[in-house]
């Protein structure tokens, strides 16, 4: 297990927002590779080496070169401003793991559904959950070489919402995921556009989910990953 942290990026005494995202999806999709790709520290991760003991629980199809898999969670971080830090969680891919999804998405602003299109129905559940627990999500497409689909076949292979963005990715590069973060960002703050919009929008008490990104805040340079 690795908890190591950079020195060369400590967090400002000034920083007092924390926001949160996690990255979900199925078994062996990239989201240990995500969070480690864009995390300005040295991402803690949870990974085991994969024994025998866990081919009876464990589907290995399509990621038979797997060799070790996340058994809690990684954790990541990211300096918007001065003020506010974004949190990056990536949830367990195996079924035996998934009891944990639920409090990982707890105090949740975003999530990004990760995805093999070899493999599209892994991501269902990730969806399934998210949806029921009304949290806004993105889904990105990782590059892993497969069959190319449209964005239709995509879309009706998991069932996406036309207002649900779509977007490809390398989770090995940092900026093309630095992209999917700022296309969450941006979802994000349009929905809460919307409720702002919205009758009753004024009302006491009601909740504005995204509001406190601070706008552009992912598109500027920010520190690089600590080796």
């Amino acid at each position: 297990m690795d908890s190591a942290t950079s020195d060369r990026a400590s967090l400002s005494d000034t920083a007092d927002n924390g926001l949160k995202i996690v990255v979900v999806g199925g078994f062996g999709v990239g989201k240990t590779t995500m969070v480690r790709s864009v995390s300005e520290i040295r991402p803690l991760n949870t990974e085991e080496t994969m024994t025998r003991a866990g081919e009876a629980v464990d589907h290995l199809d399509g990621v038979q070169a797997k060799t070790s898999t996340t058994v809690a969670f990684d954790f990541g971080r990211i300096t918007l401003d001065a003020r506010s830090v974004l949190y990056l969680f990536g949830a367990p891919g195996q079924e035996r793991f998934w009891f944990l999804w639920d409090r990982l998405f707890s105090g949740t602003l975003g999530a990004v559904v990760l995805v093999d299109t070899r493999r599209l129905a892994d991501s269902w559940y990730a969806i399934d959950r998210l949806e029921h627990h009304g949290t806004p999500f993105i889904v990105a497409c990782n590059d892993f070489g497969g069959p190319l689909h449209s964005e239709q076949q995509i879309r009706e292979a998991l069932d996406l919402a036309d207002d649900v963005p779509l977007v490809e990715c390398d989770a090995r590069d940092r900026s093309s995921s630095k992209y999917v973060l700022i296309t969450l960002v941006e979802h994000l703050a349009a929905l809460s556009a919307a409720r702002l919009r919205a009758p009753g929008a004024d009302a006491p008490g009601a909740a504005v989910p995204g509001s406190a990104v601070p706008a552009g805040a992912l598109a500027g340079p920010t520190p690089e990953p600590a080796p």
